[in-house]
């Protein structure tokens, strides 16, 4: 029986992609550098993606993911680089102003409580996922919260997870679930911590990996059918 659920944030409970596009339309205006348009957000994803599945590889460190990434996509637009690390503290900030819950997270996590133990695990900045956690309300209902930026390690590292454990107290490896949209941070993080694997993939991506897959799902509501 599942008595613990280890939630992903962003791309999981909360829209990232809304957020992350909010966001830098208010950095672009704010930094005076034009219209930011759906196709330029489009191509800045791309970028974003591939730096951080260079950091969950351990190539790079997070201070480099987060400031190349815009010095990548600026350059690609032919934007002056030079804003690129005061613009990352800018959208750092703006990233916690748009709140969208997927599949009505906020009240599964609420009707959730008290039922399991429930602990938000991130790599996310100690900045932008502090202002999402108190503003959506999640932070509340969390046990606890873990955040790359404070625990040191990131996910996938086994680091990240035996800190987690050291932190919540004895529980077998069956009894505890990771509930994340990302394979290659959430799913194999899981698989190196060996707990249950709950794989969120509301678009119904292909799975290209060997990695062990206990559940997917494509509605946040399926996983209340693992809880018994």
């Amino acid at each position: 029986m599942i008595k613990v659920i280890l939630w992903d944030i962003d791309g999981t409970l909360l829209d990232f992609l809304k957020a992350e596009h909010a966001a830098l339309q208010t950095c672009f205006s704010v930094f005076s550098l034009g219209e930011c348009t759906d196709e330029m957000i489009a191509r800045y994803s791309a970028i974003n993606r591939t730096y951080w599945e260079r950091l969950e590889r351990g190539e790079i460190t997070k201070a480099q993911v987060l400031v190349e990434r815009f010095r990548e996509f600026f350059a690609g637009e032919g934007i002056v680089t030079d804003c690129a690390e005061a613009f990352n503290k800018e959208y750092q900030q703006r990233l916690g102003d748009t709140i969208c819950f997927c599949d009505d997270s906020y009240e599964l996590v609420k009707g959730l409580k008290g039922r399991v133990k429930q602990y938000a695990v991130t790599n996310g900045t100690l900045t932008a996922q502090s202002k999402k956690l108190d503003r959506s309300g999640l932070g509340k209902l969390f046990e606890d919260v873990f955040i790359s930026e404070q625990v040191g390690v990131e996910k996938p590292g086994i680091g990240f997870f035996e800190h987690v454990f050291d932190k919540i107290g004895e529980y077998q490896k069956d009894e505890v679930m990771i509930v994340g949209d990302s394979l290659t941070s959430d799913m194999q993080g899981g698989n190196n911590a060996g707990i249950v694997c709950c794989w969120y993939n509301p678009y119904g991506l292909p799975n290209k990996t060997d990695l062990r897959i206990d559940h997917e799902i494509l509605n946040l509501q399926e996983i209340l059918q693992f809880l018994g």
